[in-house]
């Protein structure tokens, strides 16, 4: 991973196919899975297809310390409207399965990148009943961030054990460890995964504020912005991002950066100037690379998206080589 400019890109329904795959070749460095979006059971299939049809190394990204949703039907919420979050016969629960003992009345919460923001109002066992102060669309999986408080989770779920095991069995190299947040959570997953080649992921004020400790015990960091942005202000995604860079630099780390640089190909077959610009710049900072989620996973074109951070990565490169105008 010492390549500069590399391009990593997240496998899911729009590219686990073939003809993704071999496009690949040559453009992209690494192929992350993100496991909290892939069956456990379908892990060791979709691997498998992946070696075949690839010789791209394979990443294994963990769920981490993070909240997610489990909903049964996808809803829109109006302000001021009545939600209840519980198991059996509620169309919203939370994960993992011991996370609403740790939810008091009063709690805040920020729900995925739709807008919705709910409050606990009353709390009875494992029933949480709420009202939404901030109109928005509830969907299944989307992370879960508490406003007023910190709810401390374990860094690996039980799910990324059993992942991590499955992908030892079939020889991938490559694992990231979610919502790093200290060094004893690198310790344990040095310890987990002593000859792999490990990535921490950096989107978190606690691991900003750790940094300096954080990257003394690994080599490759990535920043991803979209789960930082819930924690600082995204106006302040700029300055966190110049700020770990700078670190990164100063300690001759690898440095990669995730979430929203080219968000408008989701549904359409160009860039916009700002996405560009936001390429550009992230690598005049320093960045070793660049990171696709769901431009690749779920986007319309991956492979136009793969094309157009290629020519971003050329064109800053003929910059740095003195382009003429």
């Amino acid at each position: 991973m010492k390549k500069k400019h590399e391009i990593w890109a997240t496998l899911g329904p729009s590219s686990l196919n073939k003809d993704f795959l071999k496009f690949c070749k040559n453009k992209v460095s690494l192929l992350r899975l993100n496991m909290s979006h892939i069956n456990l059971k379908k892990l060791p299939k979709i691997i498998s297809f992946v070696k075949k049809n690839s010789n791209i190394p394979i990443c294994i990204d963990t769920e981490g310390a993070q909240i997610r949703t489990k909903v049964k039907k996808n809803k829109f919420y109006k302000k001021n409207s009545k939600i209840i979050i519980g198991p059996t016969d509620h169309n919203f629960d939370l994960y993992p399965n011991d996370v609403i003992s740790k939810i008091k009345v009063g709690d805040i919460l920020d729900i995925g990148f739709d807008g919705l923001i709910i409050k606990i109002i009353k709390k009875k066992e494992l029933k949480l009943k709420c009202k939404v102060l901030s109109s928005g669309k509830l969907k299944n999986n989307k992370g879960v961030y508490c406003k007023n408080k910190k709810i401390v989770l374990k860094c690996l779920t039980e799910k990324d054990f059993r992942a991590i095991k499955i992908a030892n069995t079939l020889d991938i190299k490559n694992f990231a460890l979610s919502f790093t947040n200290s060094v004893s959570d690198m310790g344990m997953f040095n310890e987990l995964l002593p000859k792999k080649n490990k990535i921490y992921k950096i989107e978190t004020l606690k691991a900003v504020k750790n940094i300096k400790n954080i990257m003394k015990l690994g080599d490759n960091f990535l920043i991803d912005r979209g789960d930082l942005s819930k924690d600082v202000k995204i106006e302040n995604i700029p300055i966190f991002q110049n700020y770990i860079i700078k670190e990164a630099l100063k300690l001759k780390k690898n440095i990669f950066v995730a979430t929203n640089f080219l968000e408008s190909m989701l549904i359409n077959d160009f860039p916009t100037r700002g996405e560009v610009n936001d390429i550009f710049n992230t690598l005049e900072k320093g960045a070793t690379g660049l990171v696709l989620a769901a431009e690749s996973a779920i986007g319309k074109n991956p492979k136009n998206s793969v094309n157009y951070l290629k020519k971003v990565i050329n064109s800053y490169l003929k910059y740095k080589n003195n382009y003429q105008f």
